[in-house]
């Protein structure tokens, strides 16, 4: 991904907040054949550690066959984390001549995974469901009863869990920092307005970049 000094993502809080909430995430493998061989699975941080550190570690599992496709922890792996985006018209500048662009907050990260256990990735897959249940009314806990933790101890090997250390990334968080504070505005305004690439999320994301630069 190519870099723009404007727009460059290098905090890793920063990256760990796009982690959290965006845990839908691509994996992209080029394996020994040559082949390019890409999955979609949910990830979580392994938040054992301490947070205010550099370390950036995921957790994840993969269905049977996948660990084959990806020859996982022979090689190294790209994790593409991708946060909210949208169309930024130039029609939302000025009277100025323009032309269209994207906004976006994206994530490439690397590393070679570290297969786990059976019972490690149980305890993985506990705190995944967790992760996602505790938003809902009655959460549904993987070991919430003895059948639950019964059946998913049955369905444990059809799966194989993994953690991954961040050995390097790449971030780009485009934002229209290169935009006077009169058109970022403009802009906000529309996404959050009710037009056809409206976007409260992408709003809300300009909408704390700029108050971080302002400080």
């Amino acid at each position: 991904m190519r870099q723009n000094p404007s727009f460059v993502l290098g905090e890793v809080a920063e990256i760990k907040r796009l982690v959290r909430e965006n845990p839908w995430v691509t994996m992209v493998s080029h394996t020994s054949d040559g082949q390019l061989v890409a999955s979609h699975y949910p990830f979580i941080l392994d938040e054992s550690g301490d947070d205010s550190s550099d370390e950036l570690v995921l957790l994840s599992h993969v269905g049977r066959p996948d660990e084959q496709l990806h020859e996982l922890g022979q090689h190294e792996l790209l994790l593409v984390v991708q946060g909210p985006h949208g169309y930024i018209s130039p029609g939302w500048y000025d009277a100025n001549p323009a032309v269209p662009t994207w906004n976006f907050i994206v994530a490439h990260l690397y590393g070679t995974p570290e297969i786990l256990t059976d019972e490690q990735n149980l305890l993985v897959l506990d705190k995944l469901v967790d992760h996602f249940e505790d938003r809902m009314e009655n959460p549904r806990r993987m070991n919430g009863t003895t059948e639950n933790a019964e059946y998913a101890a049955r369905i444990v090997s059809g799966t194989v869990g993994f953690r991954m250390k961040v050995t390097r990334f790449v971030a780009k968080n485009k934002m229209s920092q290169n935009k006077p504070a009169e058109t970022v505005e403009r802009i906000i305004g529309e996404l959050e307005g009710d037009g056809p690439y409206a976007s409260e999320a992408l709003a809300a994301q300009m909408r704390r970049v700029h108050a971080r630069l302002a400080q």
